[in-house]
């Protein structure tokens, strides 16, 4: 199942909501959205710095991520970024995939 992360940083009126029900009410209800979508929660943690939190999930497919992404932004509480996460194994896969690059301003390859 592919594996997305989610970097949060919470509106004056998602904080305002997590301030209020505290933070192991907020994990429960991202655990129960990811649930009902088919994936689980494997990380959820608060942090200090660029984002006010990090949500590591496996999603059945990137539709999925996708729409719980649209519908988490537009509810206001909160701006996310979605990246997808590559295994080290995907990796492996992916970097004997034949690609043909050329570089701005190179010569042909």
């Amino acid at each position: 199942m592919p594996k997305y992360l989610w970097q949060v940083s919470y509106t004056a009126q998602g904080a305002q909501g997590v301030q209020k029900d505290g933070g192991s009410v907020r994990r429960a209800a991202v655990e129960q959205l990811i649930g009902d979508a088919g994936g689980k929660l494997e990380a959820f943690y608060f942090a200090l710095g660029d984002h006010d939190a990090y949500i590591i999930a496996d999603l059945p497919n990137v539709q999925t991520a996708t729409g719980i992404s649209v519908a988490v932004g537009s509810s206001g509480a909160a701006r996310l970024s979605t990246v997808p996460l590559v295994s080290p194994e995907e990796m492996d896969a992916a970097v004997k995939q034949p690609v043909r690059y050329r570089a701005p301003g190179a010569g042909a390859r």
